[in-house]
């Protein structure tokens, strides 16, 4: 099932941003983020401050309980920290989430308060937000992300 998912996430990415980010970095490992870079990095962190951390929290925590569906009948903000699962996805699903929402990318009805922010930030300032917060990764962590980007690639 969860490869059913992925396949109908990928596929629901225009082709036009699948053609921007089909060349994978070799700097950083496989994947479209230079969390290695200081700079951008640097980018991502006050982007993040301004666009993210309301919901996600300043320290990437996430929003309290946020495996349990709110009242509203939506899933609170997920952290992005280690403990999240935002590492668990491949760079190209965590862009198209971030750029059209999760609503967009996952379709079939699904709602979310996760808009997508491609009309506030630009493609390379939502690849900065996503270094930076694969930045903050445990080592082990970074690893078996690499791994997810190498095997979403395949």
């Amino acid at each position: 099932m969860k490869r059913v998912i992925v396949g109908a996430v990928l596929l629901s990415i225009p082709l036009v941003a699948w053609l921007v980010l089909a060349e994978p970095t070799t700097e950083t490992g496989p994947g479209l983020l230079e969390w290695q870079n200081a700079e951008v990095v640097d980018r991502g962190a006050v982007l993040y401050a301004e666009s993210c951390a309301v919901c996600h929290g300043a320290a990437l925590e996430g929003e309290r309980d946020w495996q349990i569906r709110g009242e509203d009948g939506l899933m609170p903000a997920p952290p992005h920290d280690q403990t999240g699962h935002t590492w668990h996805h491949p760079d190209e699903m965590l862009f198209a989430i971030t750029k059209y929402g999760s609503a967009a990318v996952i379709g079939n009805g699904y709602q979310s308060n996760m808009i997508g922010f491609g009309d506030v930030m630009t493609d390379e300032e939502i690849l900065a937000v996503l270094a930076y917060i694969k930045s903050t990764w445990p080592e082990n962590v970074i690893e078996i992300h690499n791994e997810v980007n190498a095997n979403a690639a395949r």
